[in-house]
């Protein structure tokens, strides 16, 4: 009661829903509205007012149902050529790589270097579709590998791996959670890199690693440990493997809900006897576990993001069958049930 939790729901009358153009997003009240405002710079908006422009005239209607339709079909491990098209046109428009921090890009050479409250909105105006964040080079994981070896990359690793992600030339996964353990605590990790020489040799069976099925992957980013004997947080470390690369095999894609998710997909991947360049490590030994932490904050604000996007649209066709579908005589938008609708 002290916390206002006996307070009676608050209703959500079906007035206080404004669909924006097109009919895909919606604001809750008034409340909303204050608040999107207040985290919105002017130049947040331009980018906002320049991402809704795109997605209207490029990604919703003929676009997004080719994307569908293909990824039903048979050919569905195959990269819908409308995607490349439409990441050449978001380039060419300057909406490339938006999800760049200041910090990661303090000069502006390869993004807008957007704040990250400047970037939230616009992860969500592309979350709507759940494929449009790739065509503006702000797709996971892509964004996280990036950020990676922005902060941790040695000069020869970003020629290798970081210009082409940056350029949307390749894709990238991340390999991290395994079968055997609970893998969200990191330092469970069993997959092993052992130095051999100049050269490192990697042995796992890694599962849930998104965007390995999808044919441009040319990187993973792989953790595991080097030194199991030491302190329990510096036992990992992450290295670079190239794909393809021998030893590296796509088990299965993995299904969520029944979806597999093509082009991009969910792998199960096994690494056995993968020999890699020792120059390939990130940091140093022992520093996987550092690394992923510092990998995961931007991340996760990304995916809300873009799950708030995917949620307002499906709410939106909601509320915009409620004003079509009739039923006893008048749209259901008007029936008690409907517009006095307590959540």
């Amino acid at each position: 009661q002290k916390r206002g939790l006996g307070r009676r729901p608050q209703r959500i009358m079906a007035s206080q829903i404004a669909l924006r153009r097109g009919g895909f997003f919606v604001r809750m009240g008034p409340q909303r509205r204050r608040m999107s405002s207040a985290l919105c710079s002017p130049r947040a908006e331009e980018y906002a007012r320049k991402v809704t422009d795109f997605m209207h005239t490029n990604v919703y209607g003929a676009a997004d149902a080719a994307v569908w339709k293909h990824a039903m079909s048979d050919e569905r491990w195959k990269i819908p050529p409308v995607i490349e098209e439409l990441k050449a046109k978001a380039k060419s428009q300057g909406l490339w790589n938006l999800w760049m921090a200041p910090y990661l890009d303090p000069k502006s050479e390869h993004s807008p270097a957007l704040k990250v409250e400047e970037y939230a909105p616009l992860a969500e105006i592309m979350g709507a579709v759940p494929w449009a964040s790739e065509i503006f080079n702000c797709s996971a994981p892509d964004t996280g590998n990036m950020e990676v070896l922005i902060k941790y990359g040695t000069a020869d690793q970003k020629e290798r791996f970081l210009t082409p992600l940056m350029n949307g030339a390749i894709r990238s996964c991340f390999a991290m959670t395994e079968k055997e353990v609970a893998s969200s605590d990191a330092t469970n990790i069993q997959s092993s890199i052992v130095r051999q020489g100049d050269d490192y040799i990697i042995d796992g069976l890694k599962w849930w690693t998104s965007g390995a099925m999808d044919p441009r992957c040319g990187l993973c980013i792989f953790m595991g440990k080097t030194d199991p004997t030491a302190d329990r947080h510096v036992q990992q470390s992450m290295i670079l493997v190239p794909m393809p690369t021998e030893g590296l095999r796509l088990v299965r894609p993995l299904t969520v809900f029944g979806y597999d998710d093509a082009p991009h997909g969910h792998a199960e991947v096994e690494f056995k006897g993968v020999q890699v360049p020792a120059s390939n490590i990130l940091v140093g030994e022992g520093k996987g576990f550092e690394i992923a932490q510092g990998r995961l904050g931007p991340g996760r604000i990304h995916h809300c993001m873009r799950l708030i996007g995917v949620a307002e649209r499906a709410l939106s066709l909601l509320c915009k069958r409620a004003h079509e579908r009739v039923a006893f005589g008048k749209p259901l938008s008007t029936q008690g049930t409907i517009r006095e609708w307590s959540p």
